[in-house]
């Protein structure tokens, strides 16, 4: 059990992404003093872990409302993250996990920018909420669902943890740093949306 509640942690990790949030959230936050910076990712990371829970106890039930089975949400969720992770291979932006321009101007003049854009769709993405059913999917008991959730929680914190050292590993990483480790990221999420699509194939045939 430790073993998967490892890779759960890992997946999350690299769908969140919180080395590639970083330059983000500064350049949302530049200006800012150190108090609304803080008080910022304190409240981005809250709220999504609000969403986490939220898509984790009504997740699997709203699949069964929809009709739509655990194996065809395990090939479109496998799809989609293989098209976030061809994005972090390449440094793309896209809708899965960035704003548009119009977005982002609009989050310019905002003085909370803690729901949108960080908690949403920055943080707690498609991309972020697909991988977490799809790992819910694959629970069999309520104690299994929880310490999945909770493994999410904790990729969470570490996420805040990277938002409130911003400064320093800006100073250290740079943009080009974090594309490196974005397309390393990019490559593992990749073979793990692979896995998946193969995985809900294989269940369908």
């Amino acid at each position: 059990m430790l073993e998967q509640l490892v890779k759960t942690f890992i997946v999350f990790i690299v769908v969140i992404e919180p080395v590639s949030l970083v330059p983000i959230f500064g350049a949302l936050t530049r200006g800012g003093e150190a108090g609304y910076r803080s008080r910022m990712a304190r409240k981005s990371i809250a709220i999504s872990a609000g969403i986490f829970i939220v898509f984790a106890l009504v997740g699997r039930w709203l699949l069964e409302v929809l009709g739509i089975s655990v194996e065809a949400f395990k090939i479109a969720g496998g799809l989609l993250l293989f098209m976030l992770a061809v994005d972090m291979v390449f440094a793309r932006q896209s809708g899965l996990r960035s704003t548009t321009v119009r977005e982002q101007d609009e989050a310019r003049y905002r003085e909370d920018i803690s729901v949108f854009p960080l908690a949403f769709p920055l943080i707690t993405g498609p991309g972020a909420l697909a991988t977490l059913l799809l790992l819910m999917s694959d629970t069999q008991t309520a104690l299994e669902a929880g310490l999945v959730l909770l493994t999410g929680l904790i990729a969470l914190a570490v996420t805040l943890v990277f938002l409130l050292l911003t400064t320093p590993i800006m100073r250290v990483m740079g943009v080009t740093g974090a594309n490196v480790v974005s397309r390393l990221l990019g490559v593992v999420l990749a073979a793990l949306a692979v896995q998946y699509v193969v995985d809900g194939f294989r269940a369908v045939v």
